[in-house]
């Protein structure tokens, strides 16, 4: 699940900067005191206390100061290390439970609170507590994906059977029409109504091919026919021809008995399209680059441009959720990350990785 950034990273010490704004009218003196560790302010109060004995044992009890001030002032500091001890074993939960808020941070939400010797009963309970929201939330988080998956499941199919449609039934019956025109207009005796005919049999030819690339653009036959190497292929070759853009394809063979599962292949291939209209409509590049590479365990799909770039968080900003940014929603779904690197002048790289071993699973 991608993490939403709110400018703290858990052990960097900006924690400690967070102080509620009733506090603003405390000097800076104090804020800084009560910022010090709770170590520090138990040692701090034990040498209040020895200091303070040594001068009470020094000015009332001149003639067994000696014995008694030594005395007194190992023990005190002897107590000051069990207690600095005692506070550093009792507060190990606590940087083990931020050590595994970090974990989460970072995207990990497996991470778990784990059992610890020298943890109290109190502690135990927060730690408890903490898994459980985790666990609830991770269950959460898996109702939502499968709700998601099959949304876009079904979308997928709906985009397939509308090009199916458009294929085999509309695109049928226009390219009936185009022949019957043609030999209308060829049978025709009146020249003027042959030159009709034919205007209207290019109308209709023209109208024939359109229905035919939306039927493509809808949902690419070509991707369940012949694999995702073949549909990244044939998006390569048609957006060059349709845009001039010098694009270079390295698929990789991902033929049986690995083949790259429909949903990871409908994900990678929108991830490609995605990525090239961008491209050509944005990039001013001279040169693009879609690269394949399908294992048993893993595809991974990039698409490398060497155009002019952008600033990522400032697009994001602009425009959160659109383009390539909602693709990242979609290849969670699948288990799968998307990256997207890019700055100004230095072109642009996005790349989708989704793992395969699951997918296979019966």
């Amino acid at each position: 699940m991608a993490a939403v950034n709110l400018g703290i990273e858990p052990g960097n010490g900006a924690l400690r900067d967070l102080l509620p704004e009733s506090t603003s009218w405390m000097p800076r003196w104090l804020l800084s005191f009560l910022r010090v560790p709770l170590w520090g302010k138990i040692a701090g109060a034990n040498l209040i206390i020895v200091l303070v004995a040594g001068v009470v044992l020094y000015s009332e009890i001149p003639e067994a100061r000696h014995p008694l001030m030594v005395a007194m002032t190992v023990a005190l500091l002897a107590g000051l290390i069990a207690n600095l001890v005692l506070v550093r074993i009792a507060l190990r939960p606590l940087r083990d439970l931020e050590s595994m808020a970090g974990q989460v941070w970072r995207g990990d939400l497996d991470a778990r609170v784990r059992p610890s010797a020298v943890a109290d009963r109190d502690m135990m309970r927060v730690g408890g507590a903490i898994n459980l929201l985790l666990d609830g939330l991770l269950a959460d988080r898996a109702q939502s994906r499968r709700l998601a998956s099959a949304v876009i499941s079904a979308q997928d199919q709906e985009r397939a059977r509308i090009a199916r449609e458009l294929h085999d039934s509309s695109a049928q019956t226009l390219t009936a029409l185009v022949l019957q025109l043609s030999a209308a207009a060829r049978d025709a005796q009146d020249p003027a109504m042959a030159a009709r005919l034919e205007e209207i049999r290019s109308v209709a030819a023209a109208v024939l091919e359109e229905v035919r690339v939306l039927s493509h653009t809808v949902h690419p036959r070509v991707l369940d026919d012949l694999g995702l190497s073949a549909a990244l292929e044939w998006l390569v070759r048609r957006t060059r021809a349709a845009s001039g853009l010098d694009i270079e394809v390295a698929a990789s063979d991902e033929s049986a008995p690995y083949p790259v599962p429909p949903s990871a292949a409908s994900v990678l291939y929108r991830v490609a399209q995605e990525a090239l209209t961008n491209a050509v409509r944005h990039s001013r590049a001279a040169k693009v680059r879609v690269s394949l590479d399908a294992t048993p365990q893993r595809a991974v799909l990039e698409v490398m441009d060497d155009g002019v770039g952008f600033d990522l968080d400032e697009a994001e900003r602009r425009r959160p959720g659109m383009g390539l940014f909602s693709m990242r929603e979609r290849a969670a779904l699948v288990d799968g990350t998307l990256e997207i690197v890019s700055s100004a002048g230095a072109g642009t790289r996005v790349i989708a990785s989704i793992p395969l071993t699951q997918s296979r699973q019966p």
